[in-house]
């Protein structure tokens, strides 16, 4: 039809074709599109492999259609035998964490037998039921953290788009979707299209909200451009009303129904019913009638419409406005306060007024309908109806959380009834992965406000809902309730232990450290008292800057030496102090003594903490016991994965296991446990420390496999630079950034920054070699213009590697002599580093040995029994994953079997292959390596999480 350009881009509108289907007016790019991504979705064979998954956006502002074209897209779907999924956001339910989600999921799950549900859920039943509304968490267990949920909703919709392929994921009014259910829905639809997926959603611009962050982005980002439902135009409203009211509508009445809408289609439709109940002629005498009859579609209006249904259906049509969607009669007769005969009625007369729809479950005939009665509500009576709704929801079995949204909107009246609604609704909301909305049930239970002898309980556990969220928040709540005066023992215990760990997570060891020693100096139970000094004793273990880290170290042994038994409190001390060893360097053996009996604390246990367990594990892979190591991290990662902790905890044990494997030679395994950790890391924050202690294992791992060009890359993406946390990461931050300057040719940077780290860790009383060789990095950074200071560096180095006396950390310190000796002293020290190593579980520096060893053979003249040693560390090196390693093996052996045989003079001092690993490559500017550039989205393959 001329002159629709800007029509054809708008929206559905009603009437409906001799099929019943809705007429669709000037959208035929819009359904196009829908037709084109659905038959993309069901094209190829059996096998579905030339399905192509994807995202299609309809954006419109109230009234223009969105409905209309998603319910066309649903028939659409469901004619080429598609599964569709449909939800709606509702602006009264925006509250309920995983409303959405429920909607989407149900249907198709109650359609399954109870063992088709788990088999669906896989691992997964626990973590994600509560979240879809299957059953309730137990209480006690360890609440799941809502990246875990988000992990079992993606494997939950992904096993349904496997067995019941193609999906269409179908959401109306997204922009009163629940946060939870949006937080999911935008990561999985970025992975939509790998799937036979198809995402459809419609929203409001301009109603988005400002809390969902990753919602927003994914609408508004670059990734897919939403179509946009305009008004109609006039030609498009004149076929309307002569499709509605007669072919003899005359031009002036059919102009004038366009300009009292607008064009809206939802207003014009609702016009056009009006004329016809009214019996109005279609032409130019009506057509001034037309404007008084369009105001009563919307606003005061449609209000004044409502009053003259009689007190009844206004009642009614007041409660069904604050229940929201899905509104069982019965339960808004009730709210109304109305007998069933007469709320009945009342449902018949607001049926006839296209106000309602539906007979046993209502619904509002519009959005718009049910917003516009919501506000008409007068303030006071809308806040007595949430109070009715509240107990009316509760006495039907809906649910805690679905009375709480209730009473969120009801006023504070000091009802210690409401304070204990709430704060129970609050702990659902966390057992189903929503500390949000656990947060928001508390502000509320805060505000009402609760008995003074219940304050400090509601205050910690409003601390406890922002723990992993918000650190800072915590501090302030947590501060609170340990000021209030009516604070039990346990209470102040547990609330102590708390703000020590916000103290942590916001980077403030010190104060971490200080609140827990200071409640275990004046603590009277010994159980809370060792629970306290572990914690004391952990953060100041991890505080970076410690300034009496020798007088901690000996108040710590003093300790442990006199703890009488096993208990979980002995053993937590006994992780700390096999750890201090560790770091301190002290006897490998002496330690493993102590760790030997730390072991057994559990890696979720609330009361505890991870941090624990995972230091013992630690403490023996540095002392060369990695298959006990990696023995404990991995069932670290298994109960991680058990509970739905699926954030920092998870990446911290991915990036351990990924630095056991760095120590045993995997490096090939290693990297990709150190991506898995970067990965899951990135779901968390910038800057956290789970982020430093992931990208600093991957840079490790790639300068180790002789990639410092991807390494240089990953520390620029990832912001890898000053300023360091103050928290104790491993490895240590700045030495890894050290090595990497080193890497690049840059020895001036890498000094300051080597020898700075080597500052700060002395200061801590950290001796260790094996732990962090600085020393060792700081010697090849020196040597060409200090040589005497480089041989000291590594003298000492050897000095206290041989006191922790483990064969991986005297061996690498061995090497690190060899490469700054004096000319004529290398051979021996490399002879005695590969016996060493021999012994090791390091099979990497094992094959770094042997290659130097050849290599300083075949220059002293010793062909023969080189070739053997550079063979052998070939062979290991390629099996280590250190290409870059074996191919320097095979350029010594081909210089030595074709070039002179006199001995050649020995390489100059510090160009070992940790220095000479970039070699190849062009070296960088320290500008260039320090520059910060923003995180680049890098996807990463062959992940190890469970639903991948």
């Amino acid at each position: 039809m001329p002159g629709r350009q800007r029509a054809e881009r708008a929206t559905i509108v009603g009437g409906r074709d001799r099929r019943g289907r809705p007429l669709l007016y000037e959208r035929e790019n819009e359904v196009t599109a829908a037709r084109i991504a659905v038959d993309r979705l069901c094209a190829g064979g059996e096998d579905g492999e030339d399905r192509q998954g994807g995202l299609l956006f309809y954006s419109a502002a109230a009234g223009l259609g969105k409905t209309t074209v998603l319910a066309e897209v649903r028939r659409m779907a469901t004619a080429r035998g598609c599964t569709v999924l449909f939800a709606r956001g509702s602006e009264q339910e925006h509250t309920v964490p995983f409303h959405v989600v429920r909607q989407l999921l149900q249907p198709v799950l109650a359609s399954c037998t109870e063992a088709e549900r788990r088999e669906i859920f896989g691992g997964w039943y626990e973590i994600a039921g509560p979240a879809v509304g299957l059953f309730a968490q137990q209480t006690g267990a360890p609440a799941p953290d809502p990246q875990g949920v988000r992990d079992g909703l993606d494997w939950v919709v992904t096993q349904i788009a496997v067995r019941r392929a193609p999906v269409v994921i179908v959401l109306d009014d997204a922009h009163w979707g629940d946060l939870e259910s949006l937080a999911w829905l935008a990561a999985f639809a970025v992975r939509a299209r790998e799937l036979p997926v198809l995402v459809v959603l419609g929203y409001r611009p301009d109603e988005l909200p400002a809390e969902a962050e990753e919602f927003r982005e994914l609408v508004e980002g670059r990734s897919t451009r939403p179509i946009p439902l305009h008004a109609l135009s006039p030609e498009a409203v004149a076929e309307l009303v002569r499709g509605s009211l007669g072919a003899e509508a005359d031009d002036v009445f059919c102009r004038e129904c366009w300009v009292v809408t607008g064009g809206n289609p939802y207003e014009t439709v609702e016009l056009i019913a009006k004329v016809q109940d009214r019996g109005l002629a279609p032409d130019a005498e009506s057509a001034s009638l037309l404007s008084e009859l369009g105001a009563s579609a919307r606003g005061t209006g449609l209000v004044k419409r409502l009053e003259r249904l009689g007190h009844a259906s206004v009642r009614l049509a007041w409660a069904a406005a604050v229940l929201g969607t899905e509104i069982s009669a019965e339960l808004a007769a009730t709210v109304a306060g109305l007998p069933p005969a007469e709320a009945m009625s009342a449902v018949d007369r607001l049926r006839v007024a296209r106000i309602l729809t539906g007979t046993r479950t209502l619904e509002f005939v519009h959005p718009l309908i049910a917003t516009a009665v919501y506000q008409a509500i007068p303030p006071a009576t809308r806040t007595a109806l949430h109070g009715q709704a509240a107990w009316a929801v509760a006495d039907a079995g809906l649910g805690i959380t679905a009375a709480a949204r209730h009473l969120l909107e009801t006023h504070p009246e000091g009802d210690p009834h409401t304070v204990r609604q709430l704060r129970a609704a609050a702990r659902e909301n966390l057992r189903l992965g929503a500390p949000d909305a656990a947060r928001r049930c508390l502000e509320r239970a805060l505000r009402e406000p609760p008995a003074p002898e219940d304050r400090a309980d509601v205050l910690y556990e409003l601390g406890c809902s922002a723990l992993l969220t918000a650190p800072a928040t915590t501090v302030n709540h947590l501060t609170a309730a340990l000021e209030q005066p009516f604070l039990s023992p346990e209470l102040r215990e547990n609330a102590t232990f708390r703000l020590a760990q916000a103290f942590a997570h916001n980077d403030e060891l010190g104060k971490a450290a200080a609140v827990a020693g200071a409640e275990a100096a004046r603590a009277e139970c010994p159980r809370a008292r060792l629970r306290l000094q572990a914690a004391h004793y952990l953060w100041l273990t991890f505080d970076a800057y410690e300034t009496q880290a020798c007088d901690r170290s000996r108040r710590l042994a003093r300790l442990v030496e006199q703890l009488p038994g096993d208990t979980i409190g002995d053993r937590a001390l006994r992780c700390l102090r096999a750890w201090d060893a560790t770091l301190r360097g002290e006897p490998a053996a002496d330690m493993l003594a102590v760790a030997a009996r730390a072991v057994g604390l559990s890696y979720t246990d609330p009361d505890w903490g991870f941090e624990l367990p995972s230091l013992t594990a630690l403490a023996y892979m540095y002392a060369d016991e990695c298959d006990r190591a990696e023995e404990l991290f991995s069932s670290a990662i298994e109960e991680c994965e058990k509970v739905g902790w699926g954030g920092a905890h998870l990446s911290f044990g991915f990036t351990l296991l990924g630095l056991v494997r760095l120590r045993t030679g995997q490096l090939a395994e290693a990297e990709r446990y150190a991506r898995e950790g970067v990965r899951l890391a990135e779901r968390v924050g910038d800057r956290v420390p789970a982020r430093w202690y992931a990208v600093g294992l991957l840079v490790d791992v790639l300068l180790s496999r002789g990639c410092p060009k991807e390494a240089l890359r990953v520390a620029r993406t990832y912001d890898f630079a000053p300023p360091y946390p103050n928290a104790v990461v491993f490895p240590d931050a700045q030495t890894v950034h050290g090595r990497l300057l080193l890497a690049h040719g840059l020895r001036k940077e890498a000094e300051d920054q080597l020898t700075a780290a080597g500052e700060r860790l002395e200061a801590k009383g950290v001796h260790n070699p094996t732990w962090c060789p600085w020393a060792g990095h700081l010697a090849l950074a020196v040597a060409e213009e200090d040589p005497r200071r480089a041989r000291a560096l590594t003298a000492r180095m050897l000095r206290r590697a041989e006191r922790f006396g483990t064969p991986t950390a005297i061996g690498e310190a061995l090497g690190f002599s060899a490469a700054v000796a004096e000319a004529g002293q290398a051979l021996p020290l490399r002879e005695r580093a590969v016996e060493t190593l021999r012994r090791s579980p390091s099979r990497h520096l094992y094959a770094e040995a042997l290659i130097e060893l050849g290599a300083e053979l075949s220059r002293a003249g010793h062909a023969d029994r080189a070739a053997g040693l550079l063979t052998e560390g070939i062979e290991l090196a390629d099996r280590c994953g250190a290409g870059h390693l074996a191919e320097r093996g095979r350029a010594e052996r081909r210089e030595r079997r074709h070039g002179p045989t006199e001995a050649a003079p020995r390489r100059s001092a510090g160009r070992t292959p940790r220095s000479r690993a970039g070699r190849d490559h062009t070296a960088g500017s320290a500008a260039g390596i320090r520059s910060r550039t923003p995180p680049a989205n890098t996807s990463y393959s062959g992940s190890v999480s469970r639903w991948t």
